[in-house]
């Protein structure tokens, strides 16, 4: 069969002639949303596999099952979009792409899987080319570093290079990604930062998007719109990083699970957060989300139950009794009000502000938001320095559901349990 010819530069776009070219040993792209980064990327990679024969590629993402909806569905868009989606042959179960005329492999793999990372091995060709997206998700050096020393290996034929590419947002300048690769100019490295004003793409209501971000949340935009590095100094909560924990079973008595939620609809989202504390490490881990906008109630009551918190104790904002009442008669039975005062927001943030948070690699909305909520510029009226009132409804949650964390006095074979909510609380108990 014969592939019909197309032009490359036409699918492409703007913006990415250096990157696309990049031979140097690291080629690191960060980049604000709707930038092409990672589509651009998924082309390069396929272009590249059927350009360099002998050539194989290993994806890594933070997390193995989320590859299936991001790596994995931009490769196969990407094969589509250059027409040869009739040379590959694409599995899930293992989760691989084969270039069918070479036999030349794309493997996709976790760092939460260490060995099977580690054991990745090609049989035809060299495994020389590495792409690691959402890079940002890598929340130390040294596993970097093990990933590094493994893949790519083995000696490249003559017409073949190495080469590592890295690929994310820029949430926190103090990650280590920004001191390796951007800080000091090494030889070895390339690095490139793209914005979505480079994607020619993008029509009139995507562009108004980032004109709403830009006059509404200016520090969200310079990371998210710009894609320039976040900035730490003003940020509400620091002492955060992505990361999944695995808890030993002989310490799993010294955490306990608590769950918020913050009502929303049209213009802003519902936000659901869930997350364990160990108040003997001063700890949080939080381990599921979700923030969606135009939630029914039912909606939000089907989510909860899909995800097996039906039974659990969740603090929701007392704003809303009546929808409160409608998820307890919807099979939601312990949800619960939040407690609010003239300093609730400042006394939640100051107690969570003794922990140090940990964030899933898939709760992707909770970082977001922990890397751009920020403390005002002015003060209030009265002297008070307020958080920004916007793009913080998970960390509303989280802080509404904090307020039980005092309860929970870890003791080894001893379960805490909390009295069952009731309908009859008082106006005055909801403190609001």
């Amino acid at each position: 069969m014969t592939t019909p010819q197309i032009r490359i530069s036409e699918i492409i776009g703007g913006g990415y002639d250096e990157f696309w070219n990049c031979e140097k040993r690291y080629r690191v792209l960060k980049g604000g949303k709707a930038s092409k980064k990672s589509t651009t990327t998924a082309l390069n990679f396929i272009f590249r596999i059927m350009k360099y024969p002998g050539s194989n590629l290993l994806v890594v993402r933070r997390v193995m099952n989320t590859h299936r909806d991001s790596t994995f569905a931009q490769l196969l868009w990407a094969q589509s979009r250059l027409r040869v989606s009739h040379l590959w042959s694409n599995t899930v179960s293992p989760m691989e792409m084969c270039f069918l005329p070479t036999g030349q492999k794309i493997l996709f793999r976790g760092f939460d899987d260490v060995l099977k990372l580690a054991s990745a091995t090609v049989s035809n060709g060299v495994l020389n080319f590495v792409w690691i997206e959402e890079a940002f998700e890598i929340e130390s050096e040294a596993d970097f570093d093990k990933l590094d020393l493994s893949a790519p290996r083995g000696q490249t034929p003559e017409g073949l290079f190495k080469q590592t590419t890295l690929t994310f947002n820029p949430w926190s300048a103090a990650h280590w990604l920004k001191k390796r690769f951007f800080d000091t100019a090494a030889d070895d490295t390339a690095t490139f930062s793209v914005n979505y004003r480079c994607n020619e793409f993008l029509d009139a209501t995507d562009l108004a998007v980032f004109d709403r971000m830009a006059n509404l949340n200016r520090r969200k935009y310079e990371v998210a719109g710009l894609g320039n590095w976040g900035i730490s100094e003003g940020l509400v909560f620091e002492n955060w990083q992505t990361a999944a924990l695995d808890i030993p079973e002989n310490e799993r008595y010294m955490w306990k699970n608590f769950y918020g939620l913050d009502y929303g609809y049209s213009n802003d989202p519902t936000a659901f957060i869930a997350f364990k504390v160990n108040p003997v490490r001063r700890e949080i881990y939080v381990f599921d989300e979700f923030c969606r906008k135009g939630m029914l109630n039912r909606d939000i009551a089907a989510e909860i139950i899909r995800r097996g918190y039906s039974k659990e104790r969740i603090r929701a904002d007392c704003a809303e009794p009546k929808s409160n009442e409608d998820l307890r008669r919807m099979g939601i039975g312990r949800i619960c009000p939040s407690e609010k005062g003239s300093d609730s927001i400042l006394h939640g943030i100051a107690e969570i502000n003794e922990y140090r948070i940990f964030v899933h690699p898939a709760c992707v909305n909770t970082a977001r938001e922990l890397a751009s909520y920020v403390y005002a510029k002015k003060p209030t009226p009265g002297g008070q320095i307020m958080p920004e009132d916007r793009d913080n409804h998970l960390c509303d949650a989280l802080r509404y559901a904090f307020c039980d964390v005092k309860f929970f006095k870890p003791q080894k074979e001893q379960k805490t349990v909390y009295a069952p909510y009731t309908s009859g609380i008082s106006a005055g108990d909801m403190r609001a």
